[in-house]
């Protein structure tokens, strides 16, 4: 780590162009992290641009920084120019480069330095000429700090920075609630909180600022949508694109709801399932040691964490939702141990 720590100081120690992105659909790690690193690095003079494959929940727009993000779905042609042009591309919270979609060809073929910081498992051989991976930190937002922190650039953190690392720690944690937090984690909110980080207008700012049609919509999963099979310690939820079509979904509206179904009462295993232009897509949570990211990358082409992950279907959504019934059958052995 100290070998990496004094290359990536030396790397960015001259003012060059560079390029932080994330992944599609990008969270509160994705974009807490990147807009930290942004803030950061124009104290240093750099020039610097954020780009995202898509936009992002509403409920993240206020982040000091986010008004000059580049989305490349809406700005194509200007996001690829910024990647041609750069001389260091920083890739934040993903293991692999299909995780930016249609940015990943232009980022692969840059002959740009690049630098990985990422906590999620098994990153991809070569994806970066610096890689920091640590699967075992709760956030790339608790990662980052931790790398400033060995840089020695801490003096540099300012309420911006401060806030962007706090909201992705803080998301990535479930507000600290995760077996991922350790004290370590609280000792660097602590220090975030020192730097000016509001901690109260924060988590009102990603928690308490939802629209009528988010809540309505929340209220219609868990009263109309949510299958619980209790005898497997498991809860499913689904959305149609007409169920969203309904509720006025906005980006950032199914945040979260997957969480409900896992809070029922000895459950252990949780999916949310969602068809969204035309494409299904599956969240999948977890407690104790039960592994979804196994069950992702198995039957879903995804992966993610021990307790979270992620994938794709091939298949409608209907016969997605029975799929999960078959796996949770197949699994029921470790679901009731």
């Amino acid at each position: 780590m100290n070998h990496k720590i004094e290359k990536l100081k030396n790397v960015i120690t001259n003012p060059q162009k560079i390029v932080i992105t994330t992944h599609r659909g990008p969270d509160g790690d994705a974009m807490g992290s990147s807009l930290a690193l942004y803030n950061l690095l124009i104290k240093l003079n750099h020039e610097v641009n954020v780009i995202t494959p898509n936009d992002y929940a509403s409920f993240l727009h206020w982040l000091p920084g986010n008004n000059l993000v580049t989305e490349y779905e809406s700005s194509r042609e200007t996001a690829e120019k910024l990647v041609d042009n750069a001389d260091i591309i920083f890739m934040l919270d993903f293991n692999h480069i299909y995780r930016i979609d249609g940015l990943a060809s232009n980022v692969e073929s840059s002959n740009a330095f690049k630098v990985l910081i990422d906590h999620h498992q098994d990153p991809q051989e070569n994806i970066a000429d610096l890689i920091f991976s640590e699967p075992t930190i709760c956030s790339t937002a608790q990662l980052l700090f931790q790398i400033i922190d060995k840089m020695d650039l801490s003096y540099l953190i300012d309420k911006d920075i401060a806030e962007c690392i706090y909201v992705g720690i803080m998301t990535d944690t479930g507000s600290f609630k995760y077996s991922s937090t350790t004290s370590e984690t609280h000792n660097i909110i602590a220090r975030l909180i020192k730097y000016g980080a509001r901690n109260t207008v924060i988590h009102d700012l990603v928690y308490d600022n939802y629209s009528a049609d988010r809540m309505k919509l929340l209220g219609y999963c868990l009263n109309d949508k949510l299958l619980l099979f209790p005898e497997n310690k498991s809860a499913i939820i689904s959305l149609t694109n007409e169920e969203l079509k309904r509720f006025n979904f906005k980006k950032g509206d199914t945040e979260g709801i997957i969480n409900y179904a896992l809070a029922i009462k000895d459950t252990i295993f949780a999916a949310f399932i969602v068809e969204r232009d035309n494409i299904v897509k599956l969240s999948l949570r977890s407690k104790g040691e039960f592994k979804v990211n196994d069950i992702a990358n198995k039957y879903f082409s995804g992966g993610g964490h021990e307790n979270a992950a992620g994938g794709i279907s091939n298949t409608n959504i209907q016969e997605t939702i029975e799929k999960v019934k078959e796996i949770i059958i197949e699994y029921k052995e470790e679901l009731n141990k």
